[in-house]
């Protein structure tokens, strides 16, 4: 529809308190980027003092004591499994509560209850949990002088404490989501796949999954990045490794150099390739969906 006329004074407003808004939410985004590509006399501040990558060389070379690549790694593969357990488990719960079961609402608001709890509280909550643990295995030790267990250190760790706080935030996400596409999913698909003799496992593997497809892959999306930049739950409940966020919470009060800048370009640009990778395999799925639509007798 073509618009005649002048637009009125109001679409002029709003759009300027939308501008103000995007500055306001990507401009210190977009300030750190700048920033850490200072040259080698530059600051924390403006002006710029030259440009180049040379506090990308040092990042690279390490950060005085701190192992920052280590701790990368560490959060790159908790993101990994985070996303593969948050597509796992909402996916199967989404078909739990597609059935229906005794006690589901009671389990779908203890699920989502951790979105309302401060993630300060949740963490808490989750490390006193592990160290009651430790505590009971370490007085398991002493009472029974089981050598097992003997050098017990604590069950605290990336892929234990630290892997629940994460989840803790990431699955509500998951479930919400998958709720919502079963919802609207047309069950005629699986009565058709099974009219054509498809047990339930095929009709789950040719059928549901690739029609969802699209949809898990946001929930991976939602996974990852949620787990990759997550602070506050990780802060009680990590045990004795740090996560990247928390290293570099740890920076920000040590280092004085756009070094800090630089790492925080490579933070926001692995989940800006997590957001693209997702975004290419919707499109590519999306692609693929409309070529066999085209294709004869489909």
């Amino acid at each position: 529809m073509v618009r005649d006329g002048p637009r009125p004074l109001a679409f002029y407003l709003l759009a300027g308190i939308f501008a103000l808004y995007v500055l306001f939410l990507y401009g210190p985004t977009l300030t750190i980027l700048a920033l850490s590509f200072q040259g080698p006399q530059g600051g924390l501040t403006f002006p710029m003092n030259g440009v180049s990558t040379h506090w990308f060389s040092r990042l690279w070379a390490g950060l005085g004591v701190i192992d920052i690549w280590a701790a990368f790694r560490r959060s790159f593969l908790l993101g990994l499994v985070v996303m593969a357990l948050t597509v796992t488990l909402a996916f199967f719960a989404g078909l739990a509560f597609r059935k229906g079961f005794r006690g589901q609402g009671l389990l779908f608001y203890t699920a989502v209850a951790s979105l309302i709890v401060p993630s300060i509280v949740v963490s808490l909550g989750i490390g006193l949990e592990f160290r009651l643990i430790d505590d009971a295995l370490k007085a398991l030790a002493a009472a029974t002088g089981w050598g097992v267990l003997q050098d017990h250190g604590t069950v605290m760790g990336l892929f234990t404490s630290a892997l629940g706080a994460h989840l803790t935030w990431t699955l509500p996400f998951g479930l919400l989501i998958m709720f919502a596409v079963f919802n609207r999913f047309n069950r005629a698909y699986e009565e058709a796949a099974r009219d054509l003799g498809a047990d339930g496992p095929r009709t789950l593997l040719h059928v549901v999954i690739p029609i969802i497809l699209p949809s898990l892959v946001g929930v991976a999306l939602f996974g990852f990045t949620l787990s990759w930049d997550e602070l506050a739950r990780t802060s009680q409940a990590i045990g004795g490794r740090n996560t990247l966020p928390l290293e570099l919470q740890g920076l920000t009060t040590t280092v004085t150099t756009p070094e800090i800048y630089a790492l925080g370009t490579v933070t926001t640009g692995v989940s800006l390739v997590v957001i693209a990778l997702a975004f290419g395999s919707y499109l590519g799925l999306q692609r693929r969906r409309a070529r066999r639509a085209l294709l004869p007798g489909a």
